[in-house]
């Protein structure tokens, strides 16, 4: 297969966003208010983004050949299995030959997913190697020294995690099993992605969170109540079927602190199940998150 440099090689940006999908509704804010040029794609180039859909079958070089160059590429779509980093790593320098000493760093967006036991873990615990997006995630740092983001839940805007309850806890019985929350705002994201940028850690996987551990029976039992308190007031319009949910989850909570033992929420990180360290990235970078707990 010919390859061809690509013609907006001469475009060089600083960073290249490929998916800007909900993470770029708060890296690009803050790409323009701190004077990065970026560039970003989608798949149908809205919004006056490139368009770009990556084909892991495909050695067509001409979507290549549309991107720019740029000091780092940043992937916030998932990649899995085996072979696919490795062919969009080649397909885009092959498509924009520099020296070796001017190659991009790549950064990968990855999910905090792949740490599975029930206990305590950092950066550097062990993971999941055969989770598939792990697998394309270790093959992107061994084919080109890149970074990878696990990122835990996220939110911000309309994305709020007490919206998430009704979707993870439809009975007594799921709450019951509901251990650790672990979340990080869209908006540090953003100041992760241009932290590591500006000082890049080749070959090195981050486990990135808001360094908080929530217990999702006391956020449960908190956001039934502030709901029922807001609906009492009239500061909220809440339907009857929901004043009755929140009733019900209300009550699991305070069963399940009673059949289970549990004296005071939140419940002891020891009995929450998988826990996660997220300080080494803050650290490392010498910043620290801007938003604290979720409310």
């Amino acid at each position: 297969m010919q390859i061809i440099e690509s013609e907006q090689a001469n475009n060089h940006v600083s960073l290249l966003i490929l998916g800007a999908g909900w993470t770029s509704t708060f890296l690009i804010p803050l790409l323009n208010r701190e004077g990065i040029k970026y560039a970003a794609t989608t798949t149908n180039g809205r919004d006056g983004t490139i368009p770009f859909r990556f084909d892991p079958e495909s050695g067509d070089a001409e979507p290549f050949m549309n991107l720019p160059s740029a000091d780092t590429v940043l992937i916030t779509f998932p990649l899995q299995g085996q072979g696919q980093s490795k062919h969009l790593v080649r397909m885009y320098n092959s498509t924009h030959k520099k020296t070796k000493d001017e190659k991009p760093h790549f950064i990968q967006l990855g999910a905090t997913s792949i740490w599975k036991t029930p206990t305590w873990h950092n950066d550097n615990s062990p993971y999941d190697h055969t989770n598939t997006r792990a697998i394309a995630e270790d093959e992107l740092i061994k084919c080109s020294r890149g970074a990878v983001l696990n990122l835990a839940g996220l939110y911000g805007g309309a994305r709020q995690p007490r919206n998430w309850v009704d979707r993870v806890i439809k009975s007594k019985e799921e709450l019951k099993n509901k251990g650790a929350l672990h979340v990080i705002h869209g908006e540090d994201v953003a100041r992760a992605i241009i932290a590591l940028h500006r000082d890049f850690t080749p070959g090195k996987r981050w486990l990135l969170s808001d360094m908080h551990v929530y217990d999702w029976w006391d956020l449960t039992q908190d956001w039934a109540v502030q709901t029922l308190q807001g609906a009492e007031s009239g500061e909220y319009d809440v339907p009857v079927d929901k004043i009755e949910r929140q009733r019900a989850l209300q009550t699991w909570v305070g069963e399940l602190m009673v059949e289970e033992g549990v004296r005071a929420l939140p419940r002891d990180t020891a009995s929450l199940g998988r826990t996660l360290d997220g300080r080494g990235f803050w650290q490392k970078m010498g910043i620290w998150p801007t938003h604290g707990r979720i409310r």
